[in-house]
């Protein structure tokens, strides 16, 4: 199943940040309760990583007020050989061009 990393951002205001925090952890949403917070170094968002089934279904995890903010981001991990295989290739067409 796709993974998605889920950032939502949030005031750096004491008190909205709070609010946000009580949220999240109010809802009871496995997800929601397990957010990874920037806040005590500065950085006001939570990330979470979801395995759903697409992008719609990531911001589903989210209450309303927050999707509109959110980025969701699809995950993906590379092996060294095809990423080899993809530079030789791009290096072969430039060759070719210089021709």
């Amino acid at each position: 199943m796709p993974k998605f990393l889920i950032e939502v951002p949030h005031d750096a205001d004491e008190l909205a940040c709070a609010r946000v925090v009580q949220v999240f952890l109010s809802t009871g949403s496995h997800y929601l309760t397990h957010a990874e917070w920037g806040c005590m170094d500065g950085v006001h968002s939570a990330w979470m990583i979801v395995e759903v089934e697409d992008k719609a279904a990531a911001l589903g995890v989210l209450p309303p007020a927050f999707r509109a903010a959110a980025t969701v981001v699809r995950l993906n991990r590379f092996k060294l050989e095809k990423i080899e295989e993809t530079i030789r290739r791009h290096a072969a067409q430039g060759a070719t061009k210089k021709d």
